[in-house]
């Protein structure tokens, strides 16, 4: 568990350079992932991997809304970077390759997985959002 938590914040913190994040913010933007996927990997053996996959990121909006709001940057920087760790990538490469091969159930299978594994990613950004904007108004 720890190697992947390590593994998972320096990926993060890998992308957000590729974003061209603010170096600044690349530590935070590391924490943002390891939290995410380490909510993941506590989940992942209780509930099934769409609903983690939620939960992890509506995790990672959350932190991001903090970040943002502690180190004054926009909050697309820690959220998209916190993501990443999250994304079904390797499911996505073998549905492209099991249509490749002409194995149309098995592609359309692992395609409809990582549809629903991105579609959770959204959902839980959006709703980490809503959540954010429910709290603000609040303490109005």
């Amino acid at each position: 568990m720890l190697a992947q938590l390590i593994t998972s914040f320096i990926a993060t913190a890998g992308f957000g350079i590729i974003f061209n994040a603010p170096r600044r913010s690349l530590l935070q933007c590391g924490v943002a992932g390891m939290l995410g996927w380490m909510v993941y990997m506590l989940l992942y053996t209780h509930i099934d991997p769409v609903g983690a996959t939620l939960i992890a990121t509506f995790i990672v909006g959350g932190i991001s809304q903090v970040f943002a709001r502690i180190y004054k940057t926009p909050v697309i920087i820690f959220s998209v970077a916190g993501v990443i760790p999250l994304v079904p990538g390797g499911l996505a490469y073998n549905a492209m390759r099991s249509f490749v091969e002409n194995n149309y159930a098995a592609a359309t299978q692992l395609a409809a997985q990582a549809a629903m594994l991105s579609g959770s990613i959204a959902l839980g950004l959006v709703l980490s959002e809503v959540f954010n904007q429910m709290i603000r108004r609040a303490a109005r």
